[in-house]
């Protein structure tokens, strides 16, 4: 991978600091960062007072210290405070989070534990697990003058300050908040390997507000190696996991990334449609990662191919990305929730002829992504009550609207399917079959990323984007994403060699790699679902394949009161904290005539629309409203204003080879073996266990053995397992074929096996089991009929009768019943008692 490298060089004065110390003294803060290495250092110094404009004050010297001189140095810090009391230490951390001011004095947000979650050739991707809010300033001269005003005056400046934590700490930065030291999380695979220079993409950066109360220079110039501040970290909202998928004795992983945008965010029915700055509701981009396992650090992988390495011309890293997006329907329409109904009427508030809202999220989106375009809109058609219909025709409207100023090649292409009406059908294979034909055919005209150069595929780059949305974005579009996601993963391991071609029948439904494929969109459906609508997903796939119908049934109704709860009595106060993190909402300082409370507010529209645009916005054409892809600056999603102002990186074409590419874009940037000793760290003492690679989850089949996962099967004491993660498992959940009768046939009374337990469909990771046990049935003897006494044909009619019995099944409560009753012991089980 083309990524600044994990440690820093002994001649450079940048690194990552990712093991900061705090101290403080009477009169400062000391943070102390170390890199991989823990053998260079930076220090900054925070003061406790504020300057004179009332600012923070956080100053970096810009040099990098040795562990001597960093010891040394402290040492002279406390000897010099020694009359205040000294130096003392107040927390260690793994990263800033920002700043943060409400009414009286600034607040440190420290990262004080963390988990990996993924790992991209090299790079640790980091959940939050804990954090920390310091308060670093004392209270300042205007408070200390209002003391005379009164102790009701401090008391009310007390408990407002007290009342905005409270409403800061909603925002729980331990649920979903995501990081990396060493790679740009808040980029697309693609866009890391593609842009020179690539900074933050600032839309889906959460702590931005935070990080520029501390750094006023964070996120306005692009990074160089001279000014690129250490001390920033990038925090996403999403979802990420990750997960390998065994393909006899060959890992690949399978990584799922969403980032939610930081504009225009919040609850479900508080925010509704587009703003005026053409940033739509419950924006969140999808990246699938799928990439050999055998590609540990894309550094070396980077140099090996520039020396010429063995293997598809030095530069078969393996890895391959697809990217995909979900948004409210951009339109200017709401939803009145005063009267507590769960599905409140839709009302489109304002109807513009020239979709100018419109058009500046779509021309935001042709710069981001390219082209083509592909809507996918999944809003109901017919109801007896109009409802989502309201805003059909205005949507379709605005994209034919749009369309007849594009130019041919740019056209976006608009598909509209009434997906909940599918699901009423007898057929319960119809909206399954409709989304695969949808998601095959937009796939092929998107296509995905891969660097990948087996001889029949070329290392190629995603152009353009399929846009999915329903009325919440919610249930309906993770469905149709993980379609979209599962005929990816057909052509993305096909890139990589693993499968023999790119069909969708490849990976299908019930195998183990769909099945994981399946839990992981439901985990990130059921995320992006409580982050916007306070429940899980209330459909699931397992509804739109009308499998599990009771089961569903009722989480369904579950998760429907649960939904309906939280947007009518939790959804106000959750977007006033989102508000405050995100900086759409600064207290005023307190006094008379300041200006209201955020809890006082009777709307937040004019946080997020600007009430007087046309004096500030330059006038946009009506005609030329989009910013052409092939013409536009690699720093383009950065533009947040929707105008053209610059260009993206052309498209490489099939003549730039893959080597070519690496060496013109992105030299290598540190030594080989230096990124190795800084992720291997061969100086330290470890185990297996503790590493995240051997800890991470894992679908089902794997296996010894060669083949392409789609060869033969495993022979075991004369039965054929299909070890392969793409094998059909059906729902009896047996990895046998044909096998059924012979188990019924060895069943005893009570649904066991004979000799064995069969584990039915574990759905969490798709693990299929079978337990064969040791023991063995006694072989039974003919004997002549004629020497049987009466009392021996007596006995053999009734043990007749007892083998024509219909086995229960084991999971049943009759079979529970009849073993709790009638414990049975198995001829095996019994033979081994008596030994």
């Amino acid at each position: 991978m083309f990524l600044v490298p994990l440690s820093v060089s002994p001649h450079s004065n940048t690194i990552q600091t990712s093991k900061l110390t705090l101290y403080e003294t009477r009169a400062r803060f000391f943070m102390v960062g170390s890199g991989a290495d823990e053998e260079s250092f930076r220090i900054i110094k925070i003061d406790r007072s504020l300057d004179s404009s009332g600012a923070l004050a956080v100053t970096d010297d810009n040099i990098v210290y040795s562990r001597q001189e960093m010891m040394d140095l402290l040492k002279m810090i406390e000897s010099g405070n020694v009359s205040t009391g000294g130096l003392r230490r107040v927390a260690s951390c793994f990263g800033i989070v920002g700043f943060i001011k409400f009414l009286e004095g600034y607040y440190m947000i420290l990262i004080t534990k963390r988990s990996a979650v993924a790992l991209i050739g090299g790079h640790y991707v980091y959940h939050i697990d804990d954090t920390l809010l310091l308060g670093i300033t004392g209270q300042s001269e205007q408070f200390e003058q209002r003391s005379n005003d009164g102790m009701a005056q401090i008391q009310l400046i007390i408990l407002t300050e007290a009342r905005y934590i409270q409403s800061f700490c909603q925002v729980d930065l331990t649920k979903n908040f995501y990081f990396s030291y060493t790679y740009d999380i808040t980029n697309t695979l693609q866009r890391n390997m593609t842009t020179a220079s690539l900074r933050p993409n600032k839309i889906f950066i959460w702590n931005h507000f935070l990080l520029k109360n501390g750094f006023p220079s964070f996120g306005d110039t692009p990074p160089t190696s001279s000014d690129e501040n250490p001390w920033c970290l990038p925090i996403i909202y999403g979802f990420v996991d990750q997960a390998k998928i065994p393909v006899f004795g060959h890992d690949i992983y399978l990584t799922l990334i969403a980032r939610r945008s930081r504009y225009f965010a919040g609850a479900r029915f508080l925010k509704r449609g587009v703003n005026n700055e053409g940033f739509v509701a419950n924006e969140v981009e999808t990246e699938q990662i799928v990439h050999d396992a055998n590609t540990t650090l894309f550094d070396a992988a980077v140099a090996r191919a520039l020396r010429g390495g063995v293997g598809c011309n030095g530069a078969n890293l393996g890895i391959t990305s697809f990217v995909q997006h979900r948004g409210s329907i951009p339109l200017y329409w709401s939803q009145d929730i005063s009267q507590l109904t769960p599905k409140p009427p839709i009302e489109l508030n304002c109807v513009d002829p020239y979709h100018t809202a419109t058009s500046l999220h779509f021309s935001n989106m042709f710069e981001r992504y390219g082209t083509p375009l592909i809507v996918l809109n999944l809003i109901k058609f017919k109801e007896k009550t109009p409802r989502e219909g309201i805003l059909l025709p205005e949507f379709r409207d605005s994209i034919a609207y749009l369309n007849t100023h594009l130019p041919d090649h740019m056209k976006m292409r608009y598909v509209e399917w009434d997906m909940a009406r599918a699901n009423k059908s007898d057929d319960p294979q119809e909206v399954v079959e409709m989304l695969e034909a949808i998601a095959e055919e937009v796939f092929c005209e998107t296509n995905h990323s891969t660097n990948k150069e087996p001889l029949r595929i070329l290392g190629r780059l995603q152009t353009g984007i399929t846009r999915t949305n329903c009325i919440d974005c919610l249930d309906r579009t993770n469905a149709a994403q993980f379609m979209l996601g599962k005929s990816a993963l057909a052509h993305q391991l096909h890139s990589l060699g693993i499968l023999p071609s790119a069909s969708p029948q490849n990976v299908p439904f019930d195998s183990d790699a769909c099945n994981l494929l399946n839990s992981m969109y439901q985990d990130h459906g059921d995320t992006i679902a409580l982050q916007y609508g306070g429940s899980h997903l209330v459909n699931t796939m397992e509804t739109y394949r009308k499998i599990g119908h009771w089961t569903s049934h009722s989480r369904d109704m579950i998760e429907s009161i649960r939904r309906y709860y939280s947007n009518s009595f939790t959804d106000a106060e959750k977007q006033d904290a989102i508000n405050l993190f995100l900086g759409n909402f600064i207290p005023p300082p307190p006094g008379n005539g300041t200006g209201p409370m955020i809890w006082d507010l009777p709307s937040d529209y004019y946080l997020h629309h600007d009430p007087d645009p046309l004096p500030k916005a330059k006038k946009r054409s009506y005609k030329k409203w989009w910013i052409d892809p092939e013409a536009a600056h690699p720093d383009h999603q950065n533009n947040t204003s929707g105008s053209a102002n610059g260009t993206e990186l052309e498209p490489y074409t099939t003549g730039n080879t893959i080597p070519t590419m690496i060496q013109d874009l992105f030299p290598v940037k540190a030594d080989p073996e230096e990124t190795f000793s800084a992720y291997y760290h061969p100086g330290t003492l470890t185990s297996f266990d503790r590493l995240y690679p051997s800890n991470m989850n894992r679908g089902g089949g794997g296996g010894s053995g060669g083949g392409n996962g789609m060869g033969p099967g495993y022979e075991f004491e004369g039965t054929i397992l299909d070890l392969s993660p793409f094998a059909v498992r059906n729902n009896i959940a047996t990895p046998f074929e044909n096998t059924t009768n012979e188990l019924d046939k060895d069943a005893d009374v009570h649904g066991y096996p004979e000799g064995g337990l069969l584990i039915y469909g574990i759905r969490e990771d798709g693990v299929l089991l079978w337990l064969k046990g040791g023991a063995v049935s006694e072989p039974t003897t003919t004997k002549d009929d004629s020497s049987q006494t009466p009392k021996d044909e007596k006995e053999k009619s009734k043990a007749d009768k007892q083998d024509h019995q219909q086995p229960l099944p084991w999971w049943t409560t009759s079979a529970l019943s009849m073993r709790l009753l009638d414990p049975h012991v198995s001829a095996g089980e019994m033979k081994e008692y008596k030994r």
